[in-house]
């Protein structure tokens, strides 16, 4: 019988009943037989801010229990939050998890530990989830005997284009941290020695900025992909960014927020400082006077939903979901006009990045389908 496996981008509560975000997806969230998400915050009530956290995001403990009780099976620990609150808020992360019966990956206390997949069986199936992070403050990656995230790290190299014209802005090109994609690819033929399928988890990426890819994220792609990852699950743009399918994987580049309370709810203080500004400058859109201050674009999100086999993937769709004005997502029906904004967002970017992804509306989802 095949697996419906689903997953969706970041997941933070930063509320007294953090279950109350989850009302208006609820149902959809357990209709399928596995469910990941990206966790963006610690969850903690303890620990010191780390100096170099732009925002330190923390949920209460009872979020663990929440998203359980949500229909999380496992979830991303590799984000650049994970230690925001320091060690205390790190292990209380992993402690309130592991007792609340979520799994998670690309996190630990050693990196030979974060590199460890989650294994999960379900439906006859064994499969393993690995999460990598190239959003890295100093001090968050795991290293051989120091907690933090497995990192997947970029290089950026700036070009001039016309060097005798001072000024002038220069071409900027990224690529991968070679040591990094190797120890990536490694695990993922480990893992596939010990699984079915294998999904990779990649926060990664420009935060946004409508449509962009850097130009590292699809040689990472591939590169997991050729090293037997049957589809690659991106997120931390806090938007939508398009989809492409290579040697017939899903490559989800970024599923945008899902369930996240918007920024002044973690710090009130946090719309006044320059790093902030600086996050609102690369987005017309920002309303810094409204409970909502992100912009309309990050209220786009969804639940991918992918049909597996012990073959890989064998059907991808992306079931539309709108954030209301408290963050919540409400899974949005076809008849409902914010069905096809999400729905012509998603194939406009895809289309806009360069990807020949094809979209089909089936029922209360699209289709998604290599072209």
């Amino acid at each position: 019988m095949p697996l419906s496996l689903l997953a969706v981008g970041d997941v933070a509560a930063c509320r007294e009943t953090p279950g109350g975000i989850f009302r208006g997806c609820r149902e959809a969230l357990k209709s399928g037989d596995l469910l990941f998400g990206q966790l963006e915050a610690t969850v903690t009530d303890r620990g010191a801010k780390a100096p170099n956290a732009r925002l330190a995001m923390r949920s209460p403990p009872a979020m663990a229990a929440a998203a359980r009780e949500a229909g999380f099976d496992v979830m991303s620990f590799a984000g650049n939050h994970g230690m925001d609150w320091g060690l205390e808020g790190f292990t209380d992360t992993l402690d309130h998890c592991a007792r609340a019966g979520i799994s998670l990956c690309g996190a630990g206390m050693t990196l030979a530990e974060a590199r460890r997949p989650a294994i999960i069986e379900r439906c006859g199936l064994r499969i393993a989830f690995l999460a990598y992070c190239s959003i890295l403050p100093e001090g968050y990656q795991a290293d051989r005997a120091r907690p933090g995230v497995v990192p997947m790290r970029a290089h950026t190299v700036f070009e001039l284009v016309e060097p005798d014209q001072p000024g002038t802005r220069p071409r900027i090109f990224t690529y991968p941290h070679q040591g990094d994609l190797k120890a990536m690819q490694g695990d993922i033929r480990s893992a596939r020695q010990q699984a079915d399928l294998v999904l990779v988890s990649q926060h990664w990426g420009l935060h946004m900025e409508e449509a962009t890819i850097a130009d590292y994220q699809p040689v990472v792609a591939r590169a997991a992909i050729d090293a037997g990852a049957h589809a690659v699950l991106g997120h931390h743009p806090h938007i939508l960014k398009g989809v492409e399918f290579y040697a017939g994987a899903p490559i989800f580049y970024s599923l945008g927020n899902f369930a996240i309370d918007q920024p002044h709810f973690f710090d009130p203080n946090i719309t006044k400082t320059d790093s902030f500004k600086h996050l609102a400058s690369l987005h017309p859109d920002f309303r810094l006077d409204q409970l909502y201050v992100l912009p309309e674009d990050t209220r786009m999100t969804g639940i991918v939903r992918l049909r597996c086999s012990a073959r890989g993937v064998e059907q991808t769709d992306f079931i539309p979901a709108w954030a209301l004005d408290d963050s919540a997502p409400l899974v949005v029906s076809a008849d409902d006009p914010r069905f096809e904004r999400v729905a012509a967002y998603l194939e406009k970017i895809s289309h806009k990045a360069g990807f020949t992804t094809h979209f089909e509306r089936a029922a209360d989802a699209l289709r998604l389908s290599a072209n």
